[in-house]
């Protein structure tokens, strides 16, 4: 019979590898508006999947999908800048 004790022992060993790094809990909070806009958007498309649709729906969703373009956009144009330190040749 192998004892509960072994496995936990296994897992908790390696808890350390398990947590994210400070690079990785950076790179979710600089994208996190992204993740924000993108779960509005899916409230939205949810919100018009009850009913009938109407211009409002139509209008919510188009609304969520331009801030989820313009997050993605302010990502990619903060994250260019940081990708080429110090300008390339």
């Amino acid at each position: 019979m192998e004892h509960i004790v072994t496995v936990q022992d296994a897992v908790t060993a390696f808890a350390d590898l398990i947590e994210p790094t400070d690079a990785e809990l950076g790179a979710i909070e600089l994208e996190s508006p992204v993740i924000v806009a993108e779960v509005d958007l899916l409230d939205a498309q949810i919100k018009a999947m009850d009913h009938p649709a109407n211009d409002v729906d139509a209008r919510r969703i188009r609304r969520a999908r331009n801030r989820v373009l313009a997050a993605r956009r302010d990502l990619t144009n903060r994250t260019a800048g940081a990708i080429v330190p110090g300008g390339a040749a």
